[in-house]
């Protein structure tokens, strides 16, 4: 027998300690945790998706747009808020273009503006925004907004502020999007009316939906998403917040309720973790719609080394804060994350060890089922 031989030996006998056991049975655990989490996300999906077929039959062709085809009549439409979209932009990627045409094609009834806001004129997305807007001229009511550079706060948020300033003043929400939301025709819609249903709700958020595009970066990213998404696709309320999706009262922007310009203007670095904790600190309600699913394509050119840095920034945002409380909910929400990973990852090594001790052994002519682990015996295979 080789070194190497005894060495998957010794480590499928070491995967036989009660330690190893329980990471494994641990491991199952938060497997049918997150099997179950995406159950309910399907059945609330499906929920929709058969209220939609059943008004269809019914004769409302229009059900992807409203459940009740008598909220379409004109006289409902006109009476419908204002809406400020307020998109912040950095650069310019391979599905902008795609995402930015779905944003302002909406099917929203009600008197509704778009602003587009970068920090400079030389930034990519300027002249590719303009030209968009170019094309529907005479159809929607859209600019393009140079903010300048950030001094107290993150860029994005900067943009955001500075486009909040610039809305309308009868706007009575504001809405929220990044540049990779890819928005289904009736969604501005959708948050509008949830949002008129129930005053108390101070944030409307959704969640995107990766489509890999085949590279192992995509793929990666893509599984990092499934189970953080669990949090917003329950729909209903929740503690979690995504910043490419946000819709607030204006009036909170106008007068610095709860502190969310001052929050996130000295200082703020993550727009969606600060309004997270604000919420939190004030105990207002936060909503996850079921319709609120946005395709997220991933670029092509997405690779592993991008991926990495991707989650480095991810870990840096738990590092911005605004309170104690906040800091240290941060911290609990890192490290319960490091654990159910690792706790999830583990077992599958284990199983991989047992599987090639197994292979060595009957490649060695010797029986696979089982090894001696001390006073017990386990299956290595």
């Amino acid at each position: 027998m080789s070194g190497f031989d005894e060495f998957l030996i010794t480590a499928s006998r070491a995967c036989c300690t009660p330690l190893a056991i329980f990471i494994q049975i641990q491991g199952c655990l938060i497997c049918l945790v997150l099997a179950l989490g995406w159950a309910l996300a399907s059945y609330v999906r499906n929920r929709e998706i058969k209220i939609m077929r059943r008004k269809m039959k019914e004769g409302n062709s229009l059900a992807f747009l409203s459940h009740d085809i008598n909220d379409l009549e004109h006289s409902k439409q006109a009476n419908l808020p204002r809406v400020t979209v307020v998109m912040p932009l950095k650069g310019f990627g391979e599905h902008n273009l795609h995402n930015w045409r779905s944003q302002i094609t909406s099917l929203y009834g009600g008197p509704i503006e778009f602003f587009f806001v970068v920090d400079s004129v030389e930034d990519p997305a300027y002249c590719a925004v303009n030209s968009l807007i170019s094309d529907f001229k005479d159809e929607i009511d859209a600019k393009v907004i140079v903010a300048g550079p950030s001094t107290t706060c993150s860029q994005k948020i900067h943009n955001q502020l500075v486009g909040v300033e610039k809305m309308h003043k009868d706007s009575k929400y504001v809405l929220f999007l990044d540049d990779d939301v890819r928005l289904h025709p009736g969604s501005i819609g959708a948050l509008t009316v949830e949002m008129e249903k129930r005053p108390e709700i101070f944030i409307q958020t959704g969640y995107p939906l990766d489509l890999p595009s085949g590279t192992l970066g995509s793929y990666c990213i893509y599984e990092y998403h499934m189970p953080c998404s669990m949090g917003f696709a329950t729909g209903g309320q929740t503690f979690f917040l995504w910043g490419g999706c946000m819709m607030m009262h204006a009036d909170d922007f106008r007068n610095d309720n709860y502190g969310v310009v001052s929050g996130l203007k000295d200082g703020g670095y993550s727009d969606d973790m600060t309004l997270a904790a604000i919420a939190g600190a004030h105990k207002k309600l936060i909503t996850s719609p079921p319709v609120a699913v946005f395709p997220h394509p991933l670029a092509s050119d997405l690779t592993f080394s991008r991926y990495w840095n991707y989650l480095r920034k991810q870990t840096f945002v738990l590092e911005s804060y605004t309170t104690k409380v906040n800091w240290i909910m941060n911290r609990a929400l890192f490290t319960v994350h490091c654990y159910l990973s690792w706790g999830f990852v583990a077992p599958f090594f284990m199983s991989s060890i047992h599987i090639a001790a197994a292979f060595c052994n009957y490649s060695n002519g010797k029986s696979p089922e089982i090894t001696s682990c001390g006073d017990t015996y386990c299956h290595v295979g």
